[in-house]
């Protein structure tokens, strides 16, 4: 492989106690194996350094970027990567971690599989938001798990219309309502009640946040199908919110429009991690 091409990058998340000791350490193990590496401007804070990029330009011409964090800086690396053909190899110093599945003491024996072209890759699909008003749009979004539409006021419930390939589907009286990928299954719609989804499974999931109607369920679509969420409650009632991490207030009569994207994100899995293996370590299921 040629030199300029053994490089990757490296993003972190704010306030991991041990970084200003594991990153130097990770620079040189990369350095003994002729690789360099980009990083951003929160390693370059732990590394005492000026050097740092943008997220969004870090992974151009790496072979893959590491992620030190959880899942929310996972989450907000994907959006940075912006779809780009590039592999994650997510390490987990948060506490879940559904997707950022590899510890911090499998690193090392990992990079070193990953470095021979020996990882396992774990393809994500994405999910596209757009906002319009007045029929025109005014926002675009990628989310990695899910868009979200919740009460903007405290102990207020909002009204939402759901449509899908736009049949209508339901008027929600709700504290919010989940559109959630496959991804998402196990983060915010596993919470409000929602199924889990094989990550292969190509579906959505539509989860309402206790609904005032008892009867109003999650239902599951093919990802091929168009969600448009139109917000009947008063300007500024309803916040969406993206992944958790970014977002904005809607107007009344806002639509947000949700498709599968075109955009795919790649996670190096530990070769002998698999989907059931997670789940039964993350929520305490019993084994045999």
């Amino acid at each position: 492989m040629a030199e300029e091409q053994r490089s990757i990058g490296i993003i972190a998340k704010p306030g991991i106690p041990n970084a200003p000791e594991l990153l130097p350490q990770l620079l040189t193990w990369l350095a003994e194996r002729g690789v360099t590496a980009r990083y951003d401007d929160q390693t370059a804070l732990y590394l005492g350094r000026t050097d740092g990029l943008p997220r969004e330009e870090l992974a151009e011409g790496t072979l893959f970027v590491i992620v030190l964090g959880g899942d929310g800086t996972l989450l907000s690396a994907a959006r940075a990567l912006g779809g780009r053909d590039i592999p994650i190899l997510a390490v987990n110093l948060g506490h879940l971690g559904f997707l950022s599945s590899i510890s911090l003491d499998e690193l090392y024996p990992e990079l070193e599989r990953s470095l021979r072209g020996e990882h396992r890759i774990g393809s994500r699909r994405m999910l596209h938001c757009e906002v319009f008003r007045d029929d025109v749009s005014i926002a675009r979004y990628e989310a990695l798990n899910d868009v979200v539409l919740t009460k903007a006021a405290i102990a207020r419930m909002i009204d939402l219309d759901c449509f899908v390939d736009r049949h209508f589907v339901a008027s929600f009286k709700a504290d919010g309502l989940i559109i959630a990928t496959p991804t998402g299954s196990t983060a915010y719609s596993l919470s409000a009640g929602g199924p889990i989804i094989f990550p292969t499974v190509q579906a959505l999931a539509i989860t309402p946040i206790c609904p005032h109607t008892l009867t109003n369920r999650p239902v599951i679509v093919n990802d091929a199908s168009v969600i448009t969420i139109q917000a009947k409650s008063e300007d500024e009632g309803i916040f969406l919110t993206v992944d958790g991490q970014v977002g904005q207030p809607l107007k009344k009569d806002d639509r947000v429009v949700c498709r599968s994207s075109d955009n795919y994100i790649k996670l190096i899995r530990p070769p002998r991690m698999l989907f059931f293996d997670v789940l039964r370590a993350k929520l305490k299921w019993g084994e045999r």
